[in-house]
């Protein structure tokens, strides 16, 4: 995720951190959940709800794994086991018919949607803690690096005005899921409804690039007018 920088750039990457950290997050954060879900609940006839509370336990091994490892909590991992949580309790309100099922799934990303948005009033918004996930290689160094971009007021922009896009975005998908839900017949919203949510997906995170970099040119071009303005000045 670009951003907008000093003219001091990001430590170099370290690869071999960078792809060990990757290997655990997508496993125990994505692979093994779905893995474990879909087993208990095809396999063993587990409930939904059991499923996913037996799932939650990998996020939370990869918090365990990341503290002792780097001596810090991921938040990936953290937001990955609230998002979880929030989808098992959702899962136990009303009735269970196929219509209601698509609501509770529109109703899983609006409460994710409404997270970030809540995050805007925290001392820092949801998107810097992923963007540093993305951003860096998880070493003290390039975390330190991006834990000090803070400083910086575009940089903050940026991470505010990322976060309310994807608040606004994920709240505005799941309202308009759970209308569809109801106006159209549930064999068509089983096809559309993950495409709305992966649509919706790949839209942010293609206009989160945009933004990233437009936000990095305009405060790099306002790095070398203010420093041609000093040279001028001391000419």
């Amino acid at each position: 995720m670009s951003v907008t920088a000093p003219s001091a750039g990001p430590p170099a990457r370290s690869g071999k951190a960078a792809a060990l950290g990757w290997l655990l997050t997508i496993g125990l954060n994505v692979v093994a959940p779905i893995v474990t879900y879909n087993t208990l609940t095809e396999d063993h006839g587990w409930s939904e709800f059991s499923a996913l509370l037996l799932s939650s336990a990998w996020p939370v091994l990869d918090t365990a794994v990341m503290a002792a490892w780097r001596r810090k909590v991921d938040e990936f991992a953290v937001v990955t086991l609230v998002f979880l949580v929030i989808t098992a309790v959702v899962s136990l309100v009303g009735a269970h018919t196929a219509r209601a099922l698509l609501v509770k799934d529109s109703g899983v990303t609006g409460l994710f949607g409404l997270l970030c948005l809540g995050t805007l009033l925290a001392p820092r918004p949801l998107m810097f803690y992923f963007g540093r996930k993305f951003a860096t290689d998880g070493t003290p160094e390039s975390t330190t690096w991006w834990n000090g971009m803070w400083q910086y007021e575009g940089f903050r922009s940026t991470m505010r005005t990322m976060t309310l896009v994807w608040g606004v975005a994920y709240v505005a998908e799941a309202l308009t899921r759970i209308a569809l839900a109801y106006a159209l017949p549930t064999d068509t919203m089983v096809v559309l409804s993950p495409v709305m949510i992966y649509g919706v997906l790949a839209a942010l995170g293609v206009w989160t690039a945009w933004f990233g970099r437009r936000r990095a040119a305009e405060g790099a071009r306002r790095a070398a007018e203010a420093e041609a303005a000093a040279a001028a000045t001391a000419a």
